[in-house]
């Protein structure tokens, strides 16, 4: 099967823009080039098909019968060239939204993610900062990383990622006030339990808000908080807190909670992986410290 000898690709590109538009200025505008351009490219067109495309009038161009049948065959041709470039690419990977307690997200999860970015980077997360019950079915969060400190719905699916340690940080001067937090006023009475015998006798105390503004006081050296370990591991590690007293588990566990299996999402799973190894990293590197 033979073809005719096809017109410039470009020429008839140009040309259905100022057929669209109605204009070679507009056309222009469209595709940045000049007016000049695009008229030289409609007069080339028009040479090599041997007919008249446009009809200019008073400074006006008007499709002629011609230009009507050509534009209405390159509108088809684009329309199809187009769903076919589309069918070839693959489609984007929507991004992975996910919440997280707020004190975790800024002190543990947040300096990690650059690692989850490299290992995997077509999955972009969107990370939200939240506590507590979530109500996954509204659609806004895919999974939620919480401590199962409170009654998880039964319908959830539950991922236990690693368990909760706990015990006492301060700066090595640090003032010897006792430093709570009314997001968890029960830390240093549930800490002394565990740890009878390494109770510390504090002159004083301060109360703070929130988890996170405790431990930015211990850091600033007013006192002594009581630490979730993920929370402060970048700063034993880098020594700008210490723990006296070492670590010890609560009873309580970090979570991932979604509404299907993960493995019906390779997103989700390839973030929970990345998760549960990412914590447990963090328990090994600072094994000397957990009693």
């Amino acid at each position: 099967m033979s073809f005719a000898a096809l017109p410039s690709l470009n020429a008839l590109r140009v040309f259905e823009a100022a057929a669209r538009h109605g204009s070679f200025v507009r056309a222009a505008d469209e595709l940045c080039v000049t007016h000049g351009a695009v008229s030289r490219q409609v007069r080339l067109l028009e040479e090599q098909l041997g007919v008249t495309l446009f009809e200019r009038r008073n400074r006006a161009v008007f499709l002629s019968a011609a230009g009507t049948r050509l534009f209405a065959a390159c509108g088809e041709a684009l329309h199809t060239l187009q769903q076919a470039v589309t069918q070839l690419q693959p489609a984007a990977t929507p991004p992975l939204a996910v919440s997280c307690e707020p004190t975790l997200a800024m002190r543990w999860l947040i300096p990690r993610l650059p690692q989850f970015h490299a290992r995997h980077p077509d999955i972009e997360v969107h990370l939200s900062a939240a506590g507590g019950a979530v109500r996954l079915e509204s659609g806004h969060v895919e999974l939620a990383i919480r401590r199962d400190d409170f009654a998880l719905p039964a319908h959830y699916c539950v991922q236990r990622l690693a368990a909760e340690h706990v015990g006492p940080v301060c700066r090595e001067q640090a003032a010897a006030a006792r430093l709570h937090t009314r997001s968890r006023p029960q830390a240093w009475p549930e800490w002394q339990r565990l740890q009878p015998a390494a109770a510390m006798a504090l002159a004083g105390s301060r109360e703070f808000e929130h988890f996170y503004l405790s431990l930015q006081a211990a850091l600033a050296g007013l006192g002594v908080a009581m630490a979730s370990l993920f929370m402060v591991a970048d700063d034993l590690a880098a020594q700008t807190l210490q723990a006296p007293a070492g670590f010890v588990a609560d009873g309580s566990h970090y979570v991932l909670l979604s509404l299907q299996p993960l493995a019906q999402d390779a997103r989700q799973q390839a973030f929970a992986a990345w998760l549960a190894h990412s914590m447990q990293q963090t328990l090994t590197l600072h094994a000397n410290r957990i009693i």
